[in-house]
């Protein structure tokens, strides 16, 4: 028997480099994709965005002048391996509207997104996790029916109010009726509260679903039953046998709710008027200005892409069989 589990552990291995390899690649060609829809996605909106952007008493000449000084001119093959290159080079050019280096704007605004994207989904581990831990446990083999209906009926309530409609309620109860926190800005330690809440209070709702659902299959696994069979403490079987288990299929679908929290930002960003990439994607379509709602694309998608491969190799790690399952 050691020496089968032996021998599969060293096929697992084996398969780790051509994992890794498969990826890896997957997560080049989706690259490659995103850039390709970024760059078209500009002859798919009507109108001419120089026009736009420098408004109608431009004259016809300054606006072709402007137009050339961006390659605007040039045959769309050429114009389209010029973004590419300056993509892999990270150059994503100059915006139109302020004539300001997009990945400058990038480097400013990129962090106050991955802040409250991060504080939000440590908050959702942090209450969603031990609250489906705690309602499977309370809850399993059917007792406390009434305590099963109210998780499930508050939960869903919760997951199905969208992050928009939520951060209106809490900018009127908090920050408008009652005072307590900033309406708007990034500033202290206060003005992230309403941020992070709306961002995370419909992923709570969901997690904590999934975390129960997975905890009560696991609960009911031949080794849980023989845990109990040898009276070992309870404490011992929840969060040594139970919990791990647990977690490792609820993982996936964490890094699902990463992605749809980074997402859920772009909304988010405009109500509380958050400096980050949300609310400048949100500007850039309005004023036409498309080199910066491309970039902005480009980093949206890049971060759910890498999101993604994480998640997988974090699986992968935890539970080394499911690269055998690739073909």
């Amino acid at each position: 028997m050691a020496t089968m589990t032996a021998l599969g552990e060293r096929t697992v291995g084996g398969r780790w480099p051509g994992y890794l390899l498969r990826r890896l690649t997957r997560l080049v060609v989706s690259i490659w994709v995103l850039v390709t829809a970024s760059f078209f996605m500009i002859y798919l909106i009507p109108g001419d965005p120089v026009r736009a952007a420098m408004g109608m008493r431009a004259s016809p000449e300054a606006v072709a002048a402007r137009r050339a000084a961006l390659g605007l001119d040039d045959p769309i093959w050429s114009q389209y391996l010029h973004y590419l290159g300056n993509t892999v080079t990270g150059r994503f050019g100059t915006s139109i509207v302020t004539n300001v280096d997009v990945s400058q704007t990038i480097a400013q605004r990129l962090p106050a997104t991955v802040e409250i994207s991060v504080l939000a989904f440590l908050v959702v581990a942090l209450i969603a996790v031990p609250l489906g831990l705690v309602a499977a446990v309370l809850t399993r083999g059917g007792r406390r029916p009434v305590l099963q209906l109210g998780f499930a009926g508050g939960t869903m309530i919760i997951a199905a109010i969208p992050d928009f409609l939520f951060a209106v309620v809490l900018v009127y109860l908090f920050a408008v009726q009652f005072g307590w926190l900033p309406v708007a800005g990034r500033g202290d330690l206060s003005s992230y509260i309403l941020p992070v809440t709306a961002l995370a209070a419909s992923p709570i709702g969901v997690l904590a679903r999934i975390v129960r659902i997975e905890t009560l299959s696991v609960l009911g696994e031949d080794f849980i039953r023989t845990a109990r069979s040898k009276r070992l403490p309870a404490r011992l079987i929840y969060l040594r046998h139970a919990m791990p288990n647990a977690l490792t299929a609820t993982l996936t679908f964490g890094g699902i709710l990463l992605t749809g929290l980074m997402a859920g930002t772009v909304l988010v960003e405009n109500v509380f008027a958050w400096p980050g990439l949300g609310t400048t994607i949100v500007q850039s379509i309005q004023q036409k200005d498309y080199p910066t709602a491309q970039a902005m694309v480009l980093v949206y998608g890049g971060l759910v892409l890498v999101v993604n491969l994480v998640v997988d190799l974090l699986l992968a790690l935890l539970n080394p069989r499911t690269t055998l399952k690739e073909t």
